[in-house]
């Protein structure tokens, strides 16, 4: 504990004596010559711009100039003259009373390369590249093709791998070490929970009335590797998601979230047939709130999950897992802060009981440049009566 401390003294100290700026920025700011803060508050949570410049396929229409692409004399060719390539290096360290070793150092915790870019009119792609995560090479994780405003019908659509929780809260763009739990949390032998999968997400919006919709259909089994029958899906059925955001005033939004699914898995004789398997029947539903009051903001979600049979005949039936995620975030000078203030609070209530978790964290971020921060947090396990504390940085170039 007392090198812990320690370490929070000298990295508090340190940010005292940093400079201003840095040199280096990612792939989309260099091409377009435009600050990390345009699209981003602070990396890598996402601006309402930053919202826009992905819908448009990774450009803006304003600025896009022909010098930007090669020249085929073919009309439906656009090549980009350079390939987008951008990196993310996350390290830490983490003193934690519940471990057995309590501090450790987790560097680098994270390290992966992305790359994103337009290709065509309307059309832009995204993925990155874990090459450790944890000491593992954990490989593909978001991988995606937008097609915005597609046939000019309004309807945006993405294809590929990415988080059933998007429409939600973005797991990938939290400033916390500390995770939305309640998207990770999975419930006896069932695959299903609301982190990566492969399918379709289609979404639309009505200017009028200041809604939005978005609707995934996906696999519902995760992210693992094809079977021996080059199948990723492990069962016919396919999971459905329905998201719906209502905007109240300028500063105020209200929303809804459904999903239902099944766990279906199909196992195989050794004559190659199919063994009937029993159904594990998978649902969501829940409200959510967030209140952008500019220096505060504010998101709330509460889910309620239930399972029939998640361990597939195993005696374990009609299970339910509530749950609630909620952030406020606090930025004293708006966009061009320097320092930001989160409080997490990560709720699960099971009839499982081993799931059952709460927690609230407090987190600090120093912005030393727009592509490199220092972050301190400490989270109080409700539950267990236990304390972690994360200092660490992370960097994007």
């Amino acid at each position: 504990m007392k090198t812990c401390l320690a370490a929070l003294v000298l990295l508090i100290a340190a940010t005292t004596l940093v400079p201003d700026d840095a040199g280096a920025i990612p792939a989309f700011a260099r091409r377009h010559k435009l600050s990390c803060t345009t699209c981003h508050a602070p990396f890598p949570r996402l601006k309402e711009f930053g919202e826009e410049f992905a819908g448009n396929g990774f450009t803006i229409p304003e600025s896009d100039s022909e010098r930007d692409y090669v020249k085929t004399g073919d009309e439906l060719l656009k090549l980009n003259k350079d390939f987008p390539v951008a990196g993310r290096f996350d390290a830490f360290a983490v003193w934690d009373d519940a471990k057995d070793i309590d501090l450790d150092l987790q560097s680098p915790w994270g390290l992966k390369l992305l790359s994103g870019g337009n290709l065509a009119p309307k059309a832009g792609y995204y993925f990155y590249f874990y090459m450790s995560e944890r000491g593992e090479v954990a490989g593909i994780e978001d991988a995606i093709i937008h097609f915005d405003d597609v046939f000019d019908s309004g309807v945006d659509v993405v294809v590929g791998q990415f988080q059933t929780s998007d429409p939600l809260l973005k797991r990938e763009l939290r400033l916390t070490f500390e995770d939305y739990l309640l998207y990770k949390a999975k419930v006896g032998g069932s695959n299903t929970d609301l982190t990566y999968d492969r399918g379709v997400m289609l979404s639309y919006g009505f200017e009028q009335t200041a809604s939005d919709f978005v609707v995934t259909v996906t696999n519902g089994n995760g992210k693992g590797e094809a079977d021996e029958h080059r199948q990723f899906d492990d069962n016919s059925h396919k999971n459905v998601g329905l998201r719906y955001v209502q905007g109240l005033g300028e500063r105020l939004n209200v929303g809804f979230f459904g999903y239902a699914g099944r766990d279906n898995p199909l196992e195989f004789d050794l004559f190659g047939n199919v063994v009937d398997m029993t159904e594990n029947d998978v649902t969501y539903w829940g409200p959510d709130v967030s209140v952008d009051l500019g220096a505060v903001a504010f998101t709330g979600q509460y889910l309620l999950r239930t399972d029939s049979d998640p361990n597939l005949s195993s005696g374990l039936m009609d299970v339910e897992t509530k749950g609630i995620v909620a952030e406020m975030i606090y930025t004293p000078a708006g966009d061009l802060s320097k320092h930001w203030f989160t409080v997490l609070y990560n709720r699960i209530d099971s009839d499982v009981d081993d799931l059952d978790h709460e927690s609230l964290t407090f987190g600090t971020t120093y912005m030393m440049a727009r592509n490199l921060r220092l972050t301190m947090e400490y989270t109080r396990d409700l539950e267990h009566e236990t304390n972690r504390v994360v200092v660490g940085t992370v960097t994007a170039f």
